[in-house]
């Protein structure tokens, strides 16, 4: 073999091994926040390190904070299509806690970029409050979901609400608490916990039909000839009564 072959070779092997640029992206920013400090670290500095040019960073990252978290788009996308792929009969506050699972998924592939992304974002308000319109999105997520589950009840807006919310609170309890413990205790085991007590409170027991709630259908006797503002009238009169109860 020759010398130029052989080269070759060894180039195309290191080109395989080399970490796509969108992960040395990432890789060289949080090098750099963890050695500098989130504020002190520069888009040119972390390209520099990275190797590529500033155009390079913006094709896969609007800005500096973006980079922080690199993943989240893409669970936010799987998530919706997991929802959305939903089958009638599923019991829907299971399915919105194993949506949420998918999220857990997400920080347990990386649990040292994980944690260090957590310790990053105690010390940075900016990546604080990016974080939390981040989870706010998933919580929407789950609730347009609920929303559309509970169309039929009275309360099912609320409901859904109330759920999406516990769902969001259960998991990030147990999340931080993994975090927390620098990603080694089981991470499974708490969300499954967390997780179980919101299905024990507003979810339905296992073997038991899934009851989304009957339509609201307001039966009223009125006598022949009444004007339509009595019967009006006694429609409110009759709804009115039935929200007190």
């Amino acid at each position: 073999m020759s010398s130029s072959t052989a080269d070759r070779g060894e180039q195309a092997e290191a080109a395989a091994t080399k970490p796509p640029m969108r992960d040395a992206l990432v890789a060289a920013a949080f090098q750099l926040f963890l050695e500098r400090g989130y504020e002190e670290t520069t888009v040119d500095d972390i390209v520099a390190l990275a190797g590529v040019g500033r155009r390079s960073f913006f094709r896969y990252f609007p800005s500096k904070l973006d980079v922080v978290f690199p993943d989240h788009e893409r669970c936010l996308a799987d998530m919706t299509e997991f929802l959305a792929a939903s089958d009638p009969g599923d019991e829907p506050v299971r399915r919105v806690c194993d949506a949420a699972r998918l999220v857990l998924r997400m920080y347990a592939e990386n649990p040292t970029f994980s944690v260090q992304r957590y310790r990053l974002t105690k010390q940075v308000p900016g990546l604080r409050t990016y974080e939390l319109s981040v989870v706010w999105r998933y919580e929407r997520a789950l609730a347009d979901y609920l929303r559309d589950r509970f169309a039929r009840r009275r309360d099912g807006t609320l409901r859904a609400d109330v759920i999406a919310a516990a769902v969001v609170a259960a998991h990030n309890n147990a999340l931080r608490s993994w975090l927390r413990a620098d990603g080694r205790s089981d991470a499974d085991a708490a969300v499954d916990h967390a997780l179980g007590l919101v299905q024990s409170a507003f979810g339905t027991p296992a073997g038991q039909p899934v009851d989304e709630g009957p339509e609201d259908v307001v039966v009223v006797v009125s006598r022949r000839g009444a004007p339509l503002w009595r019967v009006v009238q006694e429609i409110e009169t009759t709804l009115a009564t039935d929200v007190r109860r």
